[in-house]
């Protein structure tokens, strides 16, 4: 069953058209995923289709009778409403039973409105709506039922809207960044419900998992066209890359095509017969297709990072609470060079803290934060960029530097990595406020990068980025060989790019676990289904509960570990040996050279040590 039709609409500002002649239809039970970058009109197409505004042609027809929900990037909620009123604000009749129900229930000496109230309950089978509206308010903490929306956090209106369209129960549901402001445990909640309830869906999301997990069919918008994929993410990423690649095919004939007309069209006289028009008008159409390219925008950053010394980051026994919530209880760590950490752990644990006393911006209650003389912080924070009026794109990146050294001697100017993290040099010198929100984020990004740290933190950093994008900057994370401690809720994010985690469990509790998100799910005894195939082609192992026989699961996480120390320890041992090979090393340095030689072999040793231990466990 047809419930939109999008006939030829089209969206443009000034001369930058977004899309045009854009068509298709949302059938009962399709979930649909709507991807694109940032910038080529995806909240501009869902705020049309949901009637929020006018396309400048073309037109969207609705089944009769059709309800419909909307849960935007910033809800609009009445701020003088508490919680409760605002979702017994929903037209859902069942809610309003429930409501007069309960208000019955607070009243005992009216025996008869609660009779009438109980039969109502009982006449359209309230009760088990009731249970799972209270679960509903429960998996997203809205627990204070009589807080004022006005009180609430940018967070807590997302959950509250996101609560009140679900439990409305509408036939088409639209949403845009349903993830944002959710932690994991929400997130995968969410996940489960949408893929056993019967909503109709049709949504921007830029998290992976949940579009491989919950859509049938993905939805693309690139160049202002629309490209249809009958299955998950996985299924989009396989026959994307093979239209690519036919496109490119096309192209390719069509360029020699072009080459053999141009030659005709030289060589024809000026006066034309109709039949000669007619190759005349083919020929425009070739060239066309001939000069048609793909402006992917792939990013290869080849940063030359300032040195690191051998004090990273130390943490002693650091403590921090405000009021009674207790967020850090006497926590200790000592950084080593190129640790790849990612944070994960509910709201209001920490998290967010935890970064901020790293890096200054809140002094801890107890313990000491030492700082390596030679660390140069780079801190991605969720606030974003600072926008002064009438300043341009480049004006903001020029702000921290000009340039930022590559290896082998070469550098990059703030224009190229602008243009490698896809502002082309038309865009450069745009105002900041006309930037969407998640190119307001990609510049933000360039700012951090610019002043060439050695020591990255990103709280949050996948939030209103674009799946091109996010590929844009794993990219960029797997070659940085500095340290990158990330907080996000973005489970792909995770496993790709982390190997080690920190999980605030809450009441100062802070597990340091050995792997990846999924690692530790499986660990939690809850998988999180992998995507056949990521964008760069390659599926990051992750441990089976059936690998590495006889060996428990943290014992199968050191022998991993090991293996890849004792690959680092005989770099250094031979990066060592070939300065006393050089012969370039005096007095002091020829001491200090050969006590780090003399502690990497005791290290080695002991390492061997225990990996044969492990070796030998494993065969039993």
């Amino acid at each position: 069953m047809n419930y939109v039709s999008v006939e030829n609409i089209a969206k443009a500002f000034g001369e930058r058209i977004l899309f045009k002649n854009i068509s298709f239809g949302i059938n009962e039970g399709q979930k649909i995923g709507f991807v694109a970058k940032n910038g080529t009109g995806k909240t501009s197409l869902l705020d049309i289709i949901a009637g929020d505004e006018d396309p400048d042609e073309g037109q969207v027809v609705y089944r009769k009778n059709l309800k419909v929900a909307f849960l935007p990037q910033e809800p609009n909620l009445d701020p003088g409403l508490t919680i409760e009123q605002t979702i017994f604000a929903s037209d859902n009749d069942t809610l309003q039973v429930i409501n007069n129900y309960e208000r019955a229930l607070q009243n005992p000496d009216d025996a008869e409105a609660y009779q009438d109230a109980f039969e109502k309950m009982d006449a359209i089978n309230a009760w088990d709506f009731e249970t799972q509206y209270k679960q509903i308010l429960f998996k997203l903490k809205l627990d204070d039922l009589s807080k004022k929306v006005s009180e609430l956090s940018g967070g807590q209106k997302k959950r509250l809207a996101l609560a009140n369209i679900l439990l409305s129960k509408p036939d088409l549901l639209y949403l845009d960044e349903p993830t944002n402001h959710l932690d994991l445990e929400m997130i995968e909640w969410l996940e489960e419900y949408f893929a056993k309830e019967n909503f109709t869906l049709f949504m921007v999301t830029h998290d992976r998992y949940f579009l491989e997990n919950v859509c049938n069919e993905i939805v693309e918008l690139e160049n202002g066209q629309l490209y249809s994929y009958k299955g998950n993410y996985a299924y989009y990423l396989d026959n994307k890359e093979a239209r690519v690649v036919n496109e490119q095919t096309a192209t390719d004939k069509a360029k020699q095509l072009y080459k053999k007309e141009l030659d005709w069209m030289r060589r024809q006289p000026k006066a034309r017969t109709t039949k000669s028009k007619s190759r005349i008008d083919d020929f425009y159409e070739i060239k066309e297709r001939a000069h048609k390219r793909r402006n992917d925008h792939e990013v290869q950053l080849e940063i030359n990072m300032e040195r690191m010394g051998s004090k990273i980051l130390e943490l002693h026994k650091i403590s921090k609470s405000f009021d009674n919530l207790l967020l850090l209880d006497k926590f200790e760590y000592v950084f080593k060079k190129g640790e790849r950490i990612g944070i994960i752990g509910k709201n209001g644990t920490g998290k967010s803290t935890f970064l901020n006393m790293l890096t200054g911006g809140i002094t801890p209650d107890h313990g000491k934060i030492i700082v390596g003389d030679t660390i140069k912080f780079g801190y991605y924070t969720q606030s974003g960029i600072q926008i002064k009026e009438g300043q341009k794109v480049i004006d903001v990146i020029r702000e921290f530097g000009d340039y930022i050294p590559l290896k082998k001697g070469r550098q990059i100017s703030a224009q190229q990595l602008l243009e490698r993290f896809l502002f082309d040099r038309k865009k450069q010198y745009d105002f900041v406020e006309k930037l969407s929100g998640g190119e307001r984020k990609r510049l933000y990004l360039c700012t951090v990068l610019i002043q060439n740290p050695n020591f990255l933190i990103l709280d949050e950093p996948t939030n209103d980025l674009d799946i091109v994008t996010l590929n844009v900057l794993e990219n960029f994370l797997l070659d940085f060989p500095g340290c990158l401690l990330v907080v996000s809720h973005d489970r792909y994010f995770m496993d790709k790019i982390v190997d080690h985690l920190f999980v605030f469990r809450g009441n100062g509790i802070i597990q340091d676990f050995p792997g990846n998100y999924t690692d530790y799910r499986v660990y939690e005894g809850s998988t999180t289904p992998k995507i056949a195939k990521s964008e760069n082609t390659e599926t990051k192992k992750t441990w089976k509960k059936d690998t590495k026989a006889g060996l428990s699961y943290n014992e199968q996480k050191e022998f991993s570990r090991i293996e890849r120390d004792l690959k680092k320890l005989e770099l250094q041992k031979r990066e060592i040996e070939n300065l006393f090979v050089e012969g370039n090393l005096e007095g002091e340095k020829i001491n200090e050279e050969s006590q780090k030689l003399q502690k990497i072999i005791e290290q080695i040793e002991e390492n061997e040590m225990r990996w044969l231990e492990l070796s030998e466990m494993m065969e039993e």
